[in-house]
């Protein structure tokens, strides 16, 4: 298949009409629809894409589907009558489209979220199920007339009857004390339902009939709700691969099994369980002789990469369920060995079943890969950007992908055709955008290794002939086994910070994904060392720049990079940086051990607190307190389980008893991130008036 390439030079410039053109702002940037949930018609004719449309108005966003063809005919909306229509697959037969959502229809309104289907060429939506405990995800049978779904259900009781008369009783319940004595109970913003599990049941649309697959097992899914990624059918119809924590009792830290099912004697088997390896993504091959897993060698550490993997089938390749840790460790192939990259899921095969398509990060970007399954290295079918999603059926390949410059966009090529654009949602709005160049340049950082740093500039700015002096921004990822990139960021969008006359710098520090396992898992047992060291290798080179101001440096980030912030304050002289913003960072490690990935943080700083209290202070902020003087606007959301928010209060009681200038920005509604329109609007206004009250200009700069 020819390969689809993007075509934007390197580096970029300006975003169109710029002519006539205004810096991206806040409100602007929420007037852009959001796609994602790509899905391609089994013949490749359409393809379905959710489309969010946010309101700053209404402080609300509405989710719906449009049905896209890939033979340059119009797009046209495919469900206008719910709130959050997602999750579209096409019907084996690509007669009908299912999704999830909650609606109201003949005078019925969801109370949690069903499955519908609507016909490809439009019309109603016709609900098929009415469960009470919902559904999280679903993928279809190759018969066309059932589909496998997941839902966190009462382990303890049989058929959809009792769930529902169970889901019912929780619904009228008084209290509202969660109690649980499970390891694994919350998950980002949520508690893991009650006394439930993730489960996964069998459908029959005709008749509406349902059974729990599960059913009398202590069997479950990942309670981080992965949705369908972790389950897949066989072409026949007949099996069901998932993977699972083999444990007795779940953890977020533990690794996954990979199992089986005959769908008609609900048998199980064990297929790989082994103790050296952590499994995802299961997919069978279309001729039904492999599954493709991504394959993560944690018996050598941790932070070992997912690599792909195929997993032999047949009956040789099949045993009983619980022979024990090692057994399936045979049948287990690492495509491509000495690759040095992720690869994320979903896995899609090739028609032919001899080679993976997957995307993968590679240096601040994230393309699309083909990988035969006999290669030593998988090559690029579709270049980033970043490729958020992709499907393919016969000829017909289609992609979502963004940029820095664009929110993502649906491309497909049938054959050696041309490259198709199959929509143009945003075009209108973004013609009265002017981007800054976008720049990717590399520093000498710790271990005196090459670090990549991105650099946005304001609008209209020439760098190489810029006589006027501009503040310097750091805007610091979080992860911290994540990057900044050539992507179109909603949360801290570099271009609304550019706007204010800033130049934007962005560091992929060591620990940063894409630049293979040795460089992420540089700072383990660590944190904060090599990454300053980076940063401040950074601030140097920028520093010697013709148009950085020295006077106005600063330095910002969230999750992993508030972090960094925050420790940065207690390890870089005073004044060096002018203010910083600190979103949702950790501030104190024993404290953070109330987040929902506890059971991972020992494994990252190399000890329990209770054993050497003393490594765990060595990298937590709050042990340099004394050390604090740069000024500090700090936010934080209560619903945030992954850094809760008693370290964005202590962060800010602490400059604030210091008698360090601070400002708190806290959300009781937001999570982990800033998701609200009309919070997200007051986060960039507090992030901008922070800086300009430090130094920074007041005005934006003109494109």
């Amino acid at each position: 298949m020819k390969s689809l390439k993007k075509t934007q030079a390197r580096p970029a410039t300006s975003g169109p009409g710029s002519g006539k053109a205004r810096p991206l702002d806040v409100d602007t940037l929420w007037q852009l629809q959001r796609l994602g949930g790509l899905s391609l018609a089994p013949d490749g004719r359409a393809a379905v894409v959710s489309a969010a449309t946010p309101s700053m108005e209404k402080n609300h966003t509405r989710v719906r589907l449009w049905l896209l063809p890939t033979d340059r005919q119009a797009p046209r909306p495919l469900t206008s009558c719910g709130e959050r229509d997602g999750q579209a697959a096409w019907s084996p037969r690509g007669d009908r489209i299912a999704f999830v959502a909650r609606r109201e229809q003949e005078g019925s309104k969801d109370t949690a979220p069903q499955l519908y289907t609507i016909a490809a060429d439009g019309g109603e939506a016709q609900r098929h199920s009415q469960f009470g405990p919902g559904i999280e995800s679903f993928k279809w049978l190759p018969d066309g007339r059932r589909v496998v779904f997941s839902a966190w259900v009462w382990p303890g009781l049989k058929g959809a009857a009792a769930q529902n008369k169970a889901q019912q009783a929780w619904s009228e319940r008084k209290e509202s004390g969660y109690v649980t004595n499970q390891a694994y109970y919350r998950h980002w913003d949520h508690n893991v339902p009650m006394e439930r599990v993730l489960q996964l049941w069998l459908l029959d649309l005709d008749s509406g009939r349902l059974s729990n697959l599960f059913e009398g097992t202590a069997l479950e899914l990942p309670r981080d709700g992965s949705g369908n990624e972790v389950y897949d059918i066989s072409p026949d119809g007949r099996r069901l691969a998932f993977v699972h924590d083999p444990a007795p009792e779940a953890l977020q830290s533990h690794r996954l099994a990979l199992s089986e099912m005959d769908l008609r004697s609900r048998r199980v088997q064990a297929l790989v369980d082994d103790e050296a390896w952590d499994l995802n993504g299961p997919a069978y091959s279309p001729d039904g002789r492999h599954l493709a897993v991504t394959a993560a060698h944690v018996g050598l550490k941790h932070t070992a990469l997912p690599q792909p993997a195929v997993v032999a089938l047949g009956p040789a390749a099949r045993s009983p369920a619980g022979r024990g840790p090692t057994s399936g460790a045979t049948r287990l192939r690492v495509l491509a060995p000495a690759w040095d990259r992720a690869v994320n899921t979903p896995l899609r095969w090739a028609a032919d079943s001899a080679a993976l398509l997957f995307t993968a990060e590679d240096r601040g970007r994230c393309h699309l890969w083909h990988c035969p399954l006999q290669a030593e290295a998988p090559t690029v079918l579709h270049e980033g950007g970043w490729v958020q999603g992709f499907e393919q059926a016969g000829p017909t390949l289609v992609v979502l992908a963004d940029s820095a410059l664009h929110p993502a966009r649906v491309l497909a090529r049938t054959g050696d055709g041309p490259l198709l654009r199959l929509e143009h949602f945003n075009d209108e709005v973004l013609k009265t955008v002017a981007f800054g160049e976008l720049r990717e340049t590399q520093v000498t950082g710790a271990l005196g290794e090459a670090v990549q740093m991105w650099l946005v500039f304001p609008p209209g700015m020439k760098p190489e002939s810029e006589k006027k002096k501009h503040p310097v921004t750091h805007v610091i990822h979080g992860g911290p086994f994540a990057a900044a990139g050539d992507t179109f960021s909603w949360r801290w969008n570099p271009h609304i910070f550019a706007a204010a006359g800033h130049v934007v710098a962005q560091v992929n520090y060591h620990g940063s994904s894409g630049f293979g396992f040795q460089f992420r898992d540089s700072l383990i047992g660590r944190q904060g060392e090599l990454e300053l060291q980076d940063i401040e290798a950074a601030t140097d080179w920028l520093l010697q720049q013709r148009w950085a101001d020295a006077r106005r440096i600063y330095a910002t980030g969230g999750s992993y990079g508030g972090f960094l912030v925050a420790w940065m304050n207690g390890h870089v002289a005073p004044g060096r940086y002018r203010a910083y913003v600190c979103h949702a960072g950790v501030f104190d490690r024993v404290a953070t051990f109330s987040a929902d990935s506890y059971s991972t943080r020992p494994l990252d700083l190399g000890a329990k607190y209770w054993e050497n209290l003393a490594r765990i202070a060595a990298q937590s902020p709050h042990t340099f307190a004394a050390q604090m003087h740069t000024p500090t606007l700090v936010t934080h959301g209560a619903q945030d389980f992954r850094v809760p928010d008693c370290n964005g209060l202590a962060y800010y009681n602490t400059l604030k008893a210091r008698g360090v200038d601070a400002r708190l920005l806290w959300f009781p509604d937001e999570n982990h991130w800033v998701l609200k329109p009309r919070n997200s609007r007051l986060w960039y206004a507090e992030f901008a008036a922070w800086l300009a009250r430090h130094g920074g200009p007041a005005r934006p700069a003109r494109a």
